[in-house]
């Protein structure tokens, strides 16, 4: 796969430390990796974003690049009509993920918070431009309770749209699962439509020294995505 699409149930459940976990991955496959973040919200100029923060953790051979950055912390719409600045819309992500493609082996594209967030006022969002891509989406979801309705939302809007589900990765996986965390792990694959669940990242793995991160990204990412992670 040229283009990878990495998208969430919610904002703040781990998509960036994810991607950045793919990222190092490949990059220890050989593969060259280029991230892409289309809207950052909530930084001022000059601040570490996303695509700043999975080069540190996979390491500088990656690219990161930032189509937009908008000021508050909003959904990307709403963040540029109030600063004033022109949106990131679908054609813009999709013309610069294959561009990019061109390039490098494996593009992954972070989006921002859910499926659905909505990049512009015509309503385009990460799902269309997964669209455009004609690229496969991996969901991050959380552990807990209620990611497995948000996991089934997710994975309908999928469908509805003849996108391809590439799997699902926990974004954060509590060093003392309770209940509802350990029957989770069981049940997202059926929650997400059949899509396997291809990954678990542990809690505070982003707080890890980059080299400890890189050498440990592939326990927890399983053989599909270039790990040897198992449910």
């Amino acid at each position: 796969m040229a283009v990878i699409v990495v998208s969430g149930t919610g904002t703040e459940i781990g998509k960036t430390v994810v991607t950045a976990a793919l990222a190092a991955v490949a990059r220890a496959l050989g593969r060259t990796v280029a991230v892409l973040k289309p809207a950052q919200t909530g930084l001022a100029e000059g601040e570490p974003g996303d695509a700043h923060e999975v080069v540190r953790l996979a390491g500088d051979e990656v690219a990161g690049v930032e189509l937009a950055r908008f000021p508050e912390p909003l959904a990307p719409a709403t963040a540029a009509r109030r600063a004033g600045l022109a949106p990131v819309r679908p054609q813009d992500v999709a013309t610069a993920a294959a561009k990019l493609a061109a390039t490098y082996d494996l593009v992954l594209v972070e989006g921002a918070g859910g499926l659905l967030v909505r990049f512009d006022d015509e309503g385009g969002t990460l799902a269309d431009a997964a669209r455009l891509l004609g690229a496969p989406v991996l969901v991050v979801t959380p552990a807990g309770l209620g990611t497995l309705n948000s996991t089934t939302l997710t994975a309908e809007a999928l469908r509805a749209r003849g996108i391809d589900m590439l799997g699902v990765v926990i974004g954060s996986w509590p060093d003392a699962p309770g209940l509802a965390e350990r029957c989770n792990l069981a049940d997202l694959p059926d929650a997400a439509g059949g899509a396997p669940l291809l990954g678990a990242v542990p809690q505070g793995a982003g707080g890890l020294a980059p080299a400890d991160f890189r050498a440990r990204a592939g326990t927890w990412l399983a053989p599909a995505l270039g790990g040897t992670w198992q449910p």
